[in-house]
């Protein structure tokens, strides 16, 4: 690992050698280019993620003065890769900095692909899906509204969370190749489940359905047990993922919290 950081340092001390002396303006940039390149390759070796960013940084910018656009928003998307690792701001504002030249370059779908790459801030997967979207890529585009929905579920905004599912399922249901890969949503059912089985009444005898439909009657009488067997059989049969059973943990939460509160009452 010593020797890749000391090769890193070695080939940044080439760089500014390069920059700052003569040469033709085009080549210079071209070369120091090269060795920037080589220079961030050996501090990744050497897991040293902030240098490596930096190095990265310094490629970017020597692509835009040679006028290497695309070059250049490479540059910026694999800083905000060795960034993401330590600075997840600085890693927002690189991938920020690469998505805008590709859009500036029309390349829709790069942008859309370096959006998808950091998986925390809801703006990206909106912005990634509306890329998408545009380009008529719309499985894609539905996956990061998904994405959307579970952040927004994360952060209790069920409304936004809902309409999501909502807009997706009225969208699949007109398209058979996306017909059975919408994905049902446990949040809010007792107010959404009556509307989905109107979009679409082949939902109405699915394993899915039932499973909704006896959690919606024991949030309604307020019965832990009865909503514990549910969600246990259903899982013994179509294992929930980690999202799905945080959200079902929660609800079981909430309801044992307003039990606590009534027999405070009494």
């Amino acid at each position: 690992m010593g020797d890749h950081l000391a090769r890193a340092e070695e080939f940044e001390k080439k760089t500014e050698k390069k920059l700052n002396g003569w040469g033709i303006f085009g080549s210079k940039y071209e070369d120091a280019a090269n060795l920037l390149e080589k220079a961030a390759n050996s501090y990744k070796l050497a897991k040293s993620w902030d240098q490596a960013g930096k190095a990265y940084l310094k490629l970017a910018d020597c692509h835009l003065k040679s006028d290497s656009k695309h070059d250049a928003a490479n540059a910026y998307a694999e800083a905000a890769n060795c960034y993401k690792k330590v600075d997840t701001n600085e890693a927002a504002s690189c991938l920020e900095r690469a998505v805008n030249i590709f859009c500036e370059t029309g390349r829709l779908n790069m942008a859309a692909r370096y959006y998808k790459k950091i998986d925390q801030a809801i703006a990206y997967y909106e912005k990634a899906a509306e890329f998408l979207q545009n380009e008529e890529v719309t499985t894609s585009a539905n996956q990061c509204n998904l994405k959307v929905a579970q952040y927004a579920s994360q952060l209790e905004q069920y409304e936004k969370e809902i309409k999501i599912y909502e807009d997706i399922a009225r969208h699949s249901l007109g398209n058979n190749l996306l017909k059975y890969g919408v994905k049902a949503d446990v949040v809010s059912i007792t107010n959404a489940l009556e509307k989905y089985q109107d979009l679409d009444p082949t939902f109405t005898g699915t394993r899915e359905c039932k499973f909704l439909s006896d959690l919606a009657a024991a949030i309604s009488e307020e019965d832990i047990a009865k909503f514990t067997d549910v969600f246990r059989e259903f899982d013994s049969m179509a294992p929930l993922d980690s999202w799905k059973t945080t959200m079902l943990l929660r609800v079981k939460e909430k309801l044992k919290k307003k039990e606590l509160e009534e027999d405070d009452l009494t």
